[in-house]
C-alpha cells in the first residue's frame, strides 16, 4: 500500500502540522515567490508572497476553498477573531489550477497566492492555511503553516562544534544575539520566545522562553543547554527527473500498470563510517521533469522504493524524513522492515523530482508524541544516531524565530527571524 497521506482524524483536531490529511491530494510545498530555498516568512507591509502548491489526482477539478488561522508561538490556533488579524475576509475560492498534460498519472495543479487581492495582514505571527471542499467544510484535506514577521528585531550568532557537552563532537551548539533597538520590549526575560529548528524538523525543535543575559537593548542566548543538538549526517538526495534513465540514487526504472517506479539503490548506515561533506538542501524537495518547460503539470508520478540495509533496532522504529514525508512520525514515512530478506524497505507515491532524505530512529512510544514543537524535554525526538550518525562537521541549517507578546496582548508577535548555518 502506497501510504503518503497522514491520518486525517489524529490530525485534523488540535494538532496544526504541515501535511496532507487525504491520500488523492500530493506533493504540498509552501515557496517564498522567487526563492525556494527561503523559508515559508513573509515580510508584514512588504511586496512578499508565498506560493502554495499541490495536487489532486483527479480527472476533473475540484471547488475548493481555504481558510487561514493566526496561530501562537507554539502553532495553537490564537483565540483571535478576523476582524483583528486581517483585512478582508478570511476565506476564499482555490481558483488557480491547471491539468496535467503527457502523464501517466493524471491530476490537477493548484495555487495559493499569499497575500491575494481579496485580504491582506494585520498582524504578524504563526499562520495556518486550511484546504477543504466547498461544500464540506469540516473535511480538511490538508494544511500548511506559515510566518508573517515585522523585521524589527536584528538577529546574528553562530553554530559551533565546541559545545558545553562535548569538542569536536557529536552536537552543535548555537549562540545568537538580538537586537531589540529597533522595537522597545519591556521585559526581555518574561516577554520574549525564542524559536529554534533543525533543518525544519519539529520534532527536535526547542522554545527559549528568557534570555541568558541582557545587554542594553540586546538579548544575549548563550551557554543555554536546549541550544544544543546532536549534529547528524549530511541529507541524502535522488532523482526521479527521468522515466527513462535512472537519475541520482537510482538503481532502475521499471514499468508496472499503472504506475513507473524507481528502485534506489540500497542504502547502508552511516554512523560508523567517516564524514562526508555532500551540498545538500537540509531536507528539501523539487518537482522537477528534465525535459518540461512547466514541472509543475508536466512532471510525472512514480512509485518509489527507499531500502535500507540494516538489522531491526530493538524497541525502535525507523522513519523517512524531510519536507516530502511532511515531518510526521506515522505509518505514512515508517520503513518496514521484511525479516525474509533482511531489510528495511518503504514504497511512496512521488512526483518527479529532486529529494533530500534521511532515516531517523524513535523509539515506539514516542512516536505519538513527535509532532507537537518546541518540547524542551526529549520526550518524542527523533535519533540521527542510530543510522545517520551525529558528526560536528554537519552543515545544518537553524531557523531562529523571535516572538514578543507585551503585556495584555493577545498574540505573539513575531518580530523577526534568521538562518543560521554550521559549518560555514
Amino acid at each position: 500500500m502506497l501510504a503518503c497521506a497522514i491520518n486525517l482524524k489524529s490530525y485534523a483536531s488540535g494538532n496544526t502540522m504541515t501535511g496532507i490529511f487525504d491520500p488523492d491530494f500530493r506533493t504540498l510545498t509552501i515557496n517564498l515567490d522567487g526563492n525556494r530555498l527561503a523559508p515559508p516568512v513573509i515580510t508584514l507591509g512588504s511586496a512578499d508572497r508565498l506560493v502554495i502548491g499541490f495536487d489532486a489526482l483527479h480527472e476533473d477539478r475540484d471547488y475548493l476553498r481555504y481558510s487561514i488561522y493566526h496561530c501562537d508561538a507554539s502553532w495553537k490556533i490564537s483565540d483571535l477573531v478576523d476582524s483583528e488579524v486581517f483585512d478582508g475576509f478570511n476565506y476564499s475560492d482555490v481558483s488557480d489550477y491547471a491539468f496535467s498534460r503527457s502523464t501517466s498519472t493524471h491530476y490537477v495543479h493548484y495555487t495559493i497566492t499569499l497575500p491575494d487581492s481579496n485580504f491582506s495582514f494585520r498582524l504578524s505571527g504563526n499562520y495556518l492555511l486550511q484546504v477543504y471542499y466547498e461544500d464540506d467544510p469540516d473535511n480538511i484535506l490538508l494544511q500548511a503553516r506559515f510566518m508573517v514577521s515585522e523585521g524589527v528585531a536584528n538577529i546574528t550568532g553562530n553554530v559551533t562544534s565546541r559545545t558545553d557537552i562535548d569538542y569536536n563532537g557529536s552536537h552543535q551548539q548555537l549562540e545568537f544575539e538580538v537586537d531589540l533597538n529597533r522595537y522597545a520590549v519591556r521585559n526581555p526575560f518574561t516577554d520574549l520566545k525564542v524559536a529554534v529548528t533543525q533543518n525544519g524538523r519539529a520534532d527536535n525543535g526547542v522554545m527559549i522562553t528568557h534570555p541568558a543575559r541582557v545587554n542594553g537593548t540586546s538579548a544575549i542566548y548563550e551557554h543555554i543547554n536546549a541550544l544544543i543538538f546532536p549534529a547528524g549526517n549530511e541529507y541524502r538526495r535522488i532523482e526521479t527527473v527521468q522515466m527513462t534513465y535512472p537519475g541520482m540514487g537510482v538503481e532502475s526504472i521499471e514499468y508496472h500498470a499503472p504506475f513507473y517506479h524507481h528502485i534506489l539503490g540500497v542504502d547502508t548506515p552511516r554512523f560508523a563510517k567517516n564524514y562526508t561533506y555532500d551540498s545538500t538542501q537540509h531536507g528539501r524537495y523539487f518537482v522537477r521533469e528534465y525535459n518540461s518547460s512547466s514541472s509543475d503539470t508536466e512532471a510525472d508520478y512514480s512509485v518509489v522504493h527507499f531500502l535500507l540495509d540494516k538489522q531491526p533496532v530493538p524497541d525502535m522504529d525507523i522513519y523517512l524524513d524531510g519536507d516530502f514525508t511532511g515531518r510526521h512520525f506515522d505509518e505514512s514515512s515508517k520503513m518496514i522492515y521484511d525479516p525474509s530478506a533482511e531489510i528495511y524497505h518503504k514504497e511512496m507515491l512521488l512526483k518527479q523530482g529532486a529529494y533530500n532524505y534521511q532515516y531517523l530512529a524513535m523509539p515506539r512510544q514516542e512516536a505519538k508524541k513527535a509532532s507537537p514543537p518546541f518540547a524542551n524535554g526529549i520526550e518524542g525526538k527523533a535519533l540521527t544516531s542510530v543510522v545517520e550518525g551525529d558528526f560536528y562537521q554537519t552543515v545544518n541549517e537553524y531557523l531562529v524565530a523571535v516572538y514578543y507578546r507585551a503585556p495584555g496582548e493577545r498574540y505573539d508577535r513575531l518580530l523577526g527571524y534568521t538562518l543560521l548555518f554550521s559549518g560555514s
